[in-house]
């Protein structure tokens, strides 16, 4: 029989969720309406009919939930703040708003009331709905990361006397490319997309991804010099990406398109935040003027913006193949294919019940190695987890022998424990993606993540398997602290 290799004493764990993924009061508590309460309505539907006006009504329900998370044992608890419930209006001299500054007290009260350390997440794709209307939004790189800087000061001054782990961004690769690229996220702009009226894929992801690299250095640099003094806290970003493998791992031309699409994919955001750093070589030499500079007065502010850890969300890998044609000026992933079975027939992993997910643990400790050993950071791994094959169609009794998961969470588990012992990997905390089941963003509500089934006719929870044997998984591998 093998042992399970042990992770270290200390190892953080809990749960994530996001504010529009579950909130729901969307008229309540003076909260402003952001790009995705927008995007939700459109006609005809971009998240197949579904929206987040009520989602499951954590605004009303979350000491249920946080009831739950000690149920589960969790120690800590990743969660996002409405931007929109803070600064109706989102600018930096628009009104600060008291009840949302109330609600967001009682979370985190709530949380410390119980034990459970509270991880904050600044901002997870809600842009106030007033800041697009005014001036663009992410679109307009001064104006966007001046009213990010005053944002993330309140929520710093207001609660950061309690919350000592602060997220900027959660996945700006998604909000750049699936927000102005694909159009498939709010706000929906693409000039590639049918359904889309505004926009242009060629520029404007890259003008996002500067205008979000900023606003997280001003963030941190802010944090820095104001409060890491007083509130001893720590500070970072949670970067989304895949591990990629050559198609044909004989092929040179596609070793180098694997790791080319992880440059487009973390080496975009993660060079300049980590390293204060140009973009990757091809990025440059694929979109020439297309991609913005890096002014002097801007390294010097990503110079200051020193984080304290890599916030990683991994879910899945694939295979990357070259292709022989010239890029074309809408693609984003560095003139690659990306597939999910390499040329031998052999697929990346076992299928999950969403199509671009596969159980892929042996390539995520490849992953968490590589960008350890990139960017020299401790690893917090902000979100893992999976939907089960066919819990889309499952009722209530049968979703909640979630089997797939849990052993999707052992597996993934299994993966940080030897790229820990045996790599030198250092990471130091683990988040399953998602406490409920919830707005699965333009996917609706059909797919599940989460580990409590969320009836959402009822809003009744019901913990799944993996809710209750998560932490039985980690107490047998978590070294005990003599």
């Amino acid at each position: 029989m093998t042992v399970p290799v042990s992770l270290p004493a200390g190892f953080e764990w809990g749960f994530a969720t996001a504010a529009y993924q579950i909130e729901g009061a969307v008229d309540e508590g003076g909260r402003g309406k952001s790009i995705w309460d927008k995007f939700c309505h459109l006609q005809p539907t971009r998240t197949k009919g579904a929206n987040g006006d009520v989602a499951c009504d954590h605004y009303h329900r979350y000491e249920e939930d946080f009831d739950l998370l000690s149920t589960y044992g969790a120690q800590a608890y990743r969660f996002s703040i409405a931007w929109s419930r803070i600064i109706p209006l989102g600018g930096r001299n628009d009104p600060v708003n008291e009840s949302g500054i109330a609600f967001y007290n009682r979370l985190i009260d709530s949380l410390l009331a119980r034990g459970i350390t509270p991880w904050i997440t600044l901002y997870h794709w809600d842009l106030p709905q007033e800041l697009h209307d005014r001036y663009g939004g992410w679109l307009n790189v001064t104006e966007s990361q001046l009213d990010f800087e005053r944002y993330a000061m309140v929520c710093y001054e207001r609660f950061g006397d309690r919350v000592k782990n602060w997220i900027t961004f959660n996945e700006p690769w998604i909000v750049s490319i699936f927000g102005y690229a694909t159009g498939g996220n709010a706000p929906g702009r693409s000039s590639t997309n049918e359904q889309c009226t505004e926009g242009n894929t060629a520029t404007e992801p890259w003008i996002v991804g500067k205008a979000l690299i900023m606003s997280h250095a001003r963030a941190v640099a802010l944090y820095n010099k104001l409060f890491r003094p007083s509130h001893h806290g720590r500070i970072g970003i949670s970067l989304n990406g895949d591990y990629y493998e050559p198609w044909d791992s004989h092929d040179e031309r596609d070793k180098a398109a694997a790791e080319r699409r992880m440059e487009f994919h973390i080496g975009w955001f993660a060079n300049p935040i980590f390293l204060a750093q140009d973009y990757p070589p091809c990025m440059r030499e694929q979109l020439g003027e297309r991609l913005p500079k890096f002014s002097p007065s801007d390294f010097a502010l990503l110079r200051e913006a020193e984080v304290d850890f890599y916030g990683m969300n991994y879910y899945t890998s694939q295979f990357s193949r070259h292709r022989e044609q010239p890029a074309l000026e809408t693609d984003f992933i560095g003139n690659v294919d990306e597939l999910q079975e390499n040329c031998e027939g052999i697929s990346v992993g076992e299928k999950s019940g969403v199509h671009w997910l596969r159980s892929s643990p042996d390539l995520f400790r490849k992953h968490l190695t590589r960008v350890y050993n990139l960017y020299g950071k401790p690893i917090y791994i902000t979100e893992n987890g999976c939907p089960c094959p066919g819990e889309d169609r499952m009722r209530c009794k049968e979703a909640v022998n979630d089997t797939y998961r849990v052993n999707y969470f052992k597996d993934h588990l299994d993966a940080v424990a030897k790229a820990i012992c045996f790599d030198g990997t250092v990471v130091k905390g683990y988040f399953a993606w998602s406490l409920l089941d919830n707005l699965e963003w333009s996917d609706g509500y059909e797919v599940r993540f989460g580990v409590t089934y969320v009836d959402y006719d009822t809003l009744k929870r019901t913990p799944k398997k993996s809710a209750m044997l998560l932490k039985q998984i980690l107490n047998e591998r978590i070294q005990v602290d003599v």
